[in-house]
């Protein structure tokens, strides 16, 4: 679908429905597509990961390197949406979310718009060993994505937005940071590119496009927590944190 007729389509429905926003549920934008992931787009990124761990040269070559980390996130029974729960891992004892531009790509890899993305990861498994990458990142309620899409057109600057994340417990800020996406050390186009580089996606896809915020080494997610992303001009994307058993 090209992003004249995501645009027409999202018109139509608004139009035929008329229904008020605050008198619906909102469900994770996604249909069909899978959702991809980038890593160590960002310098704080790069950091976090050479800090966890026992192969910290990994993270600081391919941070450096023409070639992105890329990496399959989640199919589309894995995403929690707006108010959705997303999960930790049971078998995990370091979690953290991880806030994301989140680009919205057609089967002929055009980017028609822009969401957020909740990457949530594994810090201790990853760290004990890097090719345990997709345990630590894919699991159920493994990410969080919407509450929308912004279209294409409806930012004037998508290399440029501020976000932010606030983690709340039982009532109280547990940590809150910012960052944007001006900071980012790749461009939507160089991850793009290399995607589709002998990748075929028929329904389209979603690209997470890593983060630059991480919380404290000593910061982990539990179960009950509130996790906020805003990414401006996009909106807040709100999900509770549940522990896998």
């Amino acid at each position: 679908m090209s992003a004249s007729q995501l645009r027409f389509s999202l018109l139509t429905v608004e139009n035929a429905l008329g229904v008020p926003l605050e008198d619906v549920t909102l469900l994770a934008p996604i249909d069909r597509q899978e959702v991809w992931a980038a890593g160590v787009t960002y310098r704080r990124s790069r950091d976090a990961r050479m800090e966890e761990s026992q192969e910290k040269s990994v993270y600081d070559r391919v941070y450096d390197a023409d070639r992105p980390e890329l990496f399959l996130k989640a199919t589309s029974n894995r995403v929690s949406g707006p108010g959705e729960a997303v999960g930790i891992r049971g078998d995990s004892t370091w979690d953290v979310p991880e806030p994301e531009c989140t680009l919205v790509i057609n089967s002929t890899g055009e980017i028609v718009g822009y969401t957020i993305g909740n990457d949530v990861s594994s810090r201790s498994i990853e760290g004990e060993n890097p090719l345990y990458l997709p345990q630590a990142k894919m699991f159920d309620k493994a990410a969080g994505m919407g509450p929308h899409i912004a279209l294409a057109w409806e930012l004037d600057d998508p290399v440029n937005l501020p976000i932010t994340l606030k983690i709340t417990r039982n009532g109280e800020v547990a940590f809150q940071g910012e960052t944007g996406t001006d900071q980012m050390h790749r461009t939507f186009d160089d991850l793009k590119g290399y995607l589709f580089r002998h990748n075929t996606f028929a329904h389209g896809v979603f690209l997470m496009t890593g983060t630059g915020i991480v919380p404290p080494s000593d910061f982990t997610l539990e179960d009950g927590d509130i996790v906020e992303i805003t990414i401006e001009g996009i909106g807040t994307l709100v999900n509770p944190v549940v522990r896998l058993t």
